[in-house]
């Protein structure tokens, strides 16, 4: 439940993009089709597993919350608040008339039911709120999460303080490597024709996708029409399958929101029918239960921070 906050300017261009790209994000009817497999986050020793669902709904809010420039310690407070009020999964029905992730009310001035169940826009919607807390940064996250949302029970929030500040550093890129899904890799083919980007269509969503969410990216790897050289035999690029998402200059701050990008891919993968993501010299593959793993690049000749991934993460989807 909540009170009402001014949420007329939202502050995040993906809200559409997501509304209309990225729905399933929150019913589970992405274009796959598939039966949720989980996904963990490990960081000091301490391991978070979530339904996939979950997990996209945990890195959605998070990934809004590097987009809006606000301190992990932000996407921590929204993450707990989200487990309490609807155990991340994006409700349309709650107490009252709360719906969505952070069951708001509309009778309470937080928008209409069409707008809340609109994952980014409520997301959105409590980062309003938090902003207008005074310190909320060195305040307790129970206290932080009740300024914004008023609950009945106040100090439920804190159930979910560990969980979500391994979620957070995870999924913010503070912890490199700390976020893995294990999906199948049976994803239903679609239509190879190259779209007037010169990616696939599947290819295309994710290009799409990660723009909206994350704000103007550095892209490469595809060209209208498609491209034929300039990458490793046998690549993905070359069918139109693969974008590359630049993070230049290779630097701890570039570092940290190049995995913030690539955890988000791969909480999508099953959604998105993600096949591989690569950056920082690890690799992730949907099918392979070993995690990240070192990446060996066929060829060792050229530039190592390009064929490392050091400087940009590569993503490619199924055929």
């Amino acid at each position: 439940m909540g009170r009402g906050v001014s949420t007329a300017v939202i502050g995040l261009a993906a809200v559409g993009v997501v509304a209309a790209v990225g729905y399933g994000v929150l019913t589970g009817d992405g274009p796959l089709g598939t039966v949720a497999d989980t996904c963990t986050a490990t960081v000091d020793g301490h391991t978070v597993e979530l339904e996939v669902e979950q997990a996209e709904n945990a890195a959605l809010i998070t990934a809004i919350s590097v987009r809006r420039g606000l301190p992990a310690r932000a996407a921590s407070i929204a993450l707990a608040t989200a487990y309490q009020e609807s155990d991340l999964y994006n409700l349309d029905y709650g107490d009252r008339d709360s719906v969505g992730l952070f069951q708001q009310r509309p009778s309470m001035g937080w928008g209409s039911v069409d707008e809340i169940l609109d994952p980014a826009y409520a997301t959105n919607a409590f980062y309003d709120g938090l902003v207008e807390v005074d310190g909320y940064e060195a305040l307790e996250i129970t206290e932080a999460a009740q300024e914004v949302q008023r609950s009945g029970f106040p100090g439920a929030y804190a159930d979910h303080e560990a969980d979500a500040r391994v979620l957070a550093s995870a999924l913010t890129g503070n912890s490199r490597g700390a976020f893995v899904c294990d999906i199948d890799d049976d994803s239903v083919p679609t239509d190879p024709e190259l779209v007037a980007s010169g990616l696939t269509a599947r290819a295309e969503t994710v290009r799409q996708e990660a723009e909206g969410v994350f704000g103007d990216l550095s892209l490469g790897g595809f060209a209208p029409g498609g491209v034929s050289d300039g990458h490793m035999e046998g690549s993905a690029h070359y069918d139109g399958r693969a974008v590359d998402i630049f993070v230049r200059p290779v630097s701890p701050a570039n570092k940290t929101r190049g995995w913030a990008i690539a955890h988000y891919l791969v909480a999508q993968a099953e959604r998105l029918g993600v096949q591989t993501v690569i950056f920082d010299d690890r690799i992730w593959k949907a099918g392979d239960d070993e995690g990240w793993r070192d990446y060996d690049p066929p060829s060792r000749n050229g530039d190592r921070q390009i064929l490392e991934h050091r400087d940009h993460v590569h993503v490619d989807v199924f055929d």
